[in-house]
């Protein structure tokens, strides 16, 4: 099994070394890469094992962190079928797996196979000859200083709009409740097929979150004169999309494998991660 860590080792620190002591008694092995390993201090001598590059072929991959590096590990391993179990050590935690309190025990349950595997969709997306796999979203935005972005939307032949906006954000039914939500759209159920395109602070009275479905293909085009737009996969930028280029995105089902407790479903989980401040009184 392997293990992906945040920037922050003095948090997640205690909870490798409670992983290690767990794993042995299980018969498990932990494996690290060089960063990770530095990271932490630790070497083979420490009941871990430390190589270049993680394995694609690991039993289970352990994710210490936000939803950001839990998204990292949902992309290392996006179509390999192994499965990320979160542990939150950041903030909303969405898709953690258990808290940090509980991690001690909810590595006991990973080993014992006492988890459920929910198979999460991807957006792959095309754009100046690359491409990537997004697990929550693809967003598209004006670069810092510059002016409000011209964006044209096509589904398919058919393009449905035009909107002077800073930016739009494309996301799958898991990334629904990030970005998309902060805009104002939709949050769509795990399980759900399709994606939703909503608009970051449009200069519009009608641009309004639009929900595609699985089969069709959606279009970006960047119709600004002179000013590029940047793209970011899952938050993290990936490169600049000129004047008159496009971007392609497509829902493919079964890219992520996300393991998360017997008995927890979406709308437990939406209620626990975002009902909180409903229930202040």
């Amino acid at each position: 099994m392997t293990v992906l860590t945040h920037r922050r080792p003095a948090e997640t620190g205690p909870a490798i070394r409670a992983l290690v002591e767990v794993a042995g008694p299980a018969g498990a092995r932990v494996v690290l890469d060089q960063a990770e390993a530095a990271k932490h201090g630790l070497s083979a001598a420490d009941g871990v094992e430390v190589v270049d590059a993680l394995p694609r072929d690991a039993g289970i991959c352990f994710a210490l962190g936000g939803d950001g590096t839990i998204l990292s590990a949902l992309r290392r391993y996006a179509g390999t079928g192994v499965p990320v179990f979160g542990v939150n050590f950041g903030e909303v935690g969405f898709l953690a797996t258990v808290d940090r309190e509980d991690a001690r025990s909810g590595f006991g349950r990973a080993f014992a196979g006492s988890f459920d595997v929910l198979a999460l969709p991807g957006i792959a997306v095309r754009a100046g000859g690359e491409a990537w796999i997004a697990i929550n979203d693809v967003s598209v935005q004006r670069g810092q200083g510059q002016r409000v972005a011209a964006l044209a939307y096509a589904v398919g032949e058919d393009e449905i709009g035009r909107v002077r906006c800073d930016g739009l954000v494309v996301a799958t039914p898991a990334g629904s409740t990030g970005y998309n939500l902060a805009n104002g759209g939709p949050v769509m159920a795990w399980g759900v097929e399709g994606m939703v395109i909503s608009f970051i602070a449009p200069h519009s009275l009608t641009a309004r979150a639009l929900v595609v479905a699985p089969g069709d293909t959606l279009t970006i085009h960047n119709n600004s004169s002179d000013e590029s737009v940047d793209i970011a996969i899952d938050g993290r930028p990936v490169i600049a999309l000129d004047p008159g280029s496009e971007l392609e995105a497509r829902f493919v089902d079964n890219q992520g494998c996300l393991a998360q407790l017997e008995g927890v479903n979406f709308y437990r989980r939406l209620q626990q991660k975002f009902g909180r401040l409903a229930t202040l009184r």
